[in-house]
């Protein structure tokens, strides 16, 4: 999961949308040569489980008919309960070494039967722990999971070479966009439909990362059971649309409600780092997904308010150069910031 080779078409599986990119390595940074973006039916992908694969499958090869892609090697991720990733310190060992007792190692820090999880490492090299102890990222996603991904693009005519945690591909995108400080604490926070991603970085350490269940669909239901709207203008209104005998204030009170739900889960995710670490506190926080799209990109003020922490809006095309004769700017700005984990998928080596 953490290459060089063949560059990878990034594909990510949203709860709300399929989303493909497609980038050329230059002598100085990357070039776009595809980007697709196909919304899905609610209740096809529930709580990261696939309800209806074919739906999905047809998304996906649109998709790469449009963009008139001929790749097939595939970088995808996965996110969700089904995901841990956790920062753990072990005695002082070789990678040789940690190969063969990671799953010993390993057992302890996982809910999940070790039989029924495919297990990854990263041994943070860097950090200064002293003595005989040293810091070690581990990953850890249930196998149906893995499986039930890579069936789906394997269906699709693609082939699946990487499956990488829907965070770090995140955190790929951000250094090539915005470069990493050492001395800067980052949180970035994907809020996708489904699933909303913590990854809190120090430099280019990953300091935490949770994924929690809330994110896009809280708005749309909160909107659709309290107005009695349907789901087209559930969504309209989210994006900050005008709906005939819905006021603005209304919709704002709803919207606000669920945001505040939102920072209370973020703030706990924060006041855990501020317990677990020596760290005084997070310096700036980087939005992604679609939520950050939210009544304008209003969330944004609104979790800085709430939060007391300086928070933009990402971009993760914004150091990725593309022709705008074959990719209208309007629209890449409308998407860019739904894209950053396919676009942190493909910087990805196969």
């Amino acid at each position: 999961m953490f290459g060089k080779g063949k560059q990878l078409i990034g594909l990510d599986i949203g709860t709300s949308a399929v989303k493909v990119v497609a980038l050329r390595e230059q002598m100085k940074g990357y070039a776009l040569q595809a980007l697709g973006y196909e919304p899905l039916p609610p209740e096809v992908i529930v709580d990261g489980a696939i309800m209806d694969s074919a739906i999905v499958v047809d998304a996906i090869q649109k998709i790469v008919k449009d963009q008139k892609i001929r790749r097939k090697n595939v970088a995808l991720s996965v996110s969700g309960h089904s995901v841990i990733v956790k920062k753990i310190t072990l005695p002082k060992m070789s990678q040789e070494e940690l190969d063969e007792s990671i799953h010993w190692e390993a057992e302890q820090y996982i809910p999940f039967d070790i039989d029924d999880v495919n297990i990854d490492f990263h041994i943070l090299e860097d950090q200064d722990m002293g003595g005989n102890e040293m810091e070690v990222i581990l990953v850890a996603v249930k196998k149906d999971k893995v499986n039930d991904y890579t069936n789906l693009v394997r269906q699709a005519g693609l082939t699946p070479l990487v499956v990488d945690v829907d965070g770090f591909a995140i955190s790929n995108q951000f250094e090539i966009n915005y470069g990493f400080d050492s001395e800067r604490v980052v949180a970035l926070i994907d809020i996708g439909a489904g699933v909303m991603n913590i990854n809190i970085m120090q430099g280019r350490q990953h300091m935490l990362y949770r994924d929690i269940s809330i994110g896009g669909n809280q708005f749309t239901d909160a909107l659709q059971k309290e107005l009695n709207v349907s789901y087209q203008q559930a969504e309209g209104i989210k994006r900050g649309e005008a709906v005939d005998g819905i006021s603005k204030e209304a919709a704002d009170d709803i919207v606000n409600s669920v945001a505040e739900d939102l920072s209370h889960e973020i703030q706990r995710s924060f006041d855990y780092f501020k317990a677990t670490t020596s760290t005084s506190g997070i310096d700036q926080i980087v939005l992604t997904g679609g939520c950050s799209k939210l009544r304008n990109s209003e969330i944004a003020s609104f979790l800085s308010d709430r939060l007391g922490v300086e928070v933009i809006v990402g971009n993760p095309l914004r150091n990725i150069t593309y022709n705008q004769k074959k990719f209208d700017p309007v629209l890449i700005e409308e998407i860019a910031p739904m894209c950053a984990v396919a676009v942190g998928l493909a910087l990805r080596r196969g």
